[in-house]
């Protein structure tokens, strides 16, 4: 999500993967695909930096190859614990 202003000053989060269009009359005009608009503060040019910025955000986390470490170290240690035993070959 890229954070956005709208004119009276309140913030708003938009999935740029929605964002249709940006139109940079007076105010800047986002679309989304589902037919929802947007007069916000930012500047077209801002706007696509955010996205281009989310983007890679994406990218360089989905490129590390570094898994998550969604066992909690108790159960990380049981687990080691029951795959050795079951490798054990007697």
């Amino acid at each position: 999500m890229i954070k956005l202003t709208r004119l009276d000053g309140s913030e708003l989060h938009v999935n740029p993967d929605l964002i249709e269009t940006i139109e940079e009359t007076p105010d800047t005009h986002i679309t989304l695909s589902n037919g929802n608009r947007y007069l916000v503060l930012e500047k077209a040019c801002a706007i696509i930096d955010m996205v281009v910025a989310y983007n890679a955000r994406i990218m360089r986390r989905a490129a590390t190859g570094t898994p998550k470490k969604y066992l909690s170290r108790r159960r990380r240690s049981a687990y080691r614990l029951c795959c050795s035993l079951e490798n054990r070959t007697d």
